[in-house]
């Protein structure tokens, strides 16, 4: 099949089908004496699997390395190996997240616990000086716990 067909078939534009072969990603292919490429049905399945391992967070290095120019002699192995610690670096990532995301919520708890009579001003001081301090606490409530109420009288509530 000819650029275009394939270009079709995968949902991949051309340019990008001719990156991926330059990239060494897809074997390299005929070429007509016209000059057009010439396509074997397996692209496909090989433009899959590049698009499939991209979304799942894999580099165009990582995805060269494992990629057989065979898809008959792929190394089960290295593949399984591959995605365990592509596994292991997405729950790495999700931990790092989820600090981050506690971190965020009980900095929004310390700035919305602003007592009334202190301005805006003051109260970035006191936040900026227990976040300093590391004295900021995690909130009681999981964030879900948390409701927002009006300007006065707000405080944490189950909701």
């Amino acid at each position: 099949m000819n650029i275009g067909e394939l270009a079709k078939r995968s949902g991949l534009t051309a340019s990008t089908i001719r990156f991926y072969e330059r990239s060494g990603l897809l074997a390299t292919v005929e070429r007509r004496p016209n000059g057009y490429r010439t396509y074997p049905p397996e692209a496909v399945l090989a433009l899959d699997l590049i698009a499939t391992a991209q979304r799942a967070g894999f580099s165009l290095d990582e995805i060269r390395s494992l990629l057989p120019s065979d898809l008959q002699s792929w190394e089960h192995g290295a593949l399984i190996a591959a995605l365990r610690r592509k596994v292991s670096d997405i729950e790495a990532l999700q931990a790092r997240l989820a600090r981050s995301k506690a971190d965020l919520v009980a900095l929004i708890g310390e700035i919305e616990a602003k007592p009334d009579d202190v301005d805006c001003a003051e109260n970035a001081r006191r936040v900026l000086t227990r976040i300093l301090d590391k004295k900021v606490e995690k909130p009681a409530l999981a964030p879900g716990e948390v409701r927002r109420l009006g300007k006065v009288g707000r405080r944490r509530t189950a909701g």
